[in-house]
């Protein structure tokens, strides 16, 4: 084992090409922010990490029926678009709005460091998801937003060995951190991107 983000496959590694983004690198690396919300380690955040999954599935499904269609994630939106059900388009599409609701949140713990988790995630909420959300799911996210962990104790998690090895350093970490989130900052810009241009976030 090792520190966390040595553990996963790092967004800044997912190929991104004049075609599109690789849909399985995508995948591998989207899988690791389920990790994420582990160690923040409070069940009010279950909701999220299910729809996380679900929509993960769903994108990954498309692909192995239709690998030959589906190795960018531009392609497989574009190659789902003639059939009656557009699963993966919308699954793809709520995945990518709650990996923004990550990195926001993230993103403002990394520019604010002396800032609590829960405000950190509150205000990448407000960015982000909240605006798709009806009163009840809200009402889910401000309990979750709640429940995050102190800021220290969440930092230590991700720099930790669960093995027993040496934690990685704060400089190390952060690095890592900074690198993980530009890289996921510029897929799901690109992506969102993509989906307005073409109208494909409409009607699924």
């Amino acid at each position: 084992m090792a520190p966390y983000f040595e553990t996963i496959r790092s967004f800044a590694d997912v190929p991104v090409t004049d075609a599109g983004v690789d849909t399985l690198a995508f995948l591998e690396a989207s899988e690791g922010v389920l990790g994420i919300f582990d160690l923040l380690g409070s069940t009010a955040f279950a909701p999220v990490v299910s729809d996380l999954k679900g929509n993960i599935v769903k994108v990954r499904t498309r692909y192995d029926a239709a690998p030959a269609q589906s190795a960018t994630l531009e392609e497989l939106v574009k190659n789902e678009q003639g059939e009656k059900k557009r699963t993966a388009t919308g699954g793809l599409m709520w995945l990518l709005r709650g990996l923004a609701f990550t990195c926001a949140a993230l993103l403002n713990a990394q520019a604010n460091k002396t800032e609590e988790l829960s405000v950190a995630f509150t205000n990448g909420y407000d960015r982000t998801l909240k605006q798709f959300h009806n009163f009840i799911v809200k009402g889910i996210f401000s309990v979750a937003m709640k429940a995050c962990p102190y800021r220290r104790d969440f930092y230590a998690k991700l720099a930790s060995d669960p093995s027993g090895g040496p934690a990685a350093s704060e400089s190390a970490l952060n690095e890592q951190l900074d690198k993980w989130l530009a890289a996921l900052d510029l897929i799901v810009k690109r992506m969102e991107t993509f989906y307005e241009k073409h109208g494909y976030n409409k009607g699924v």
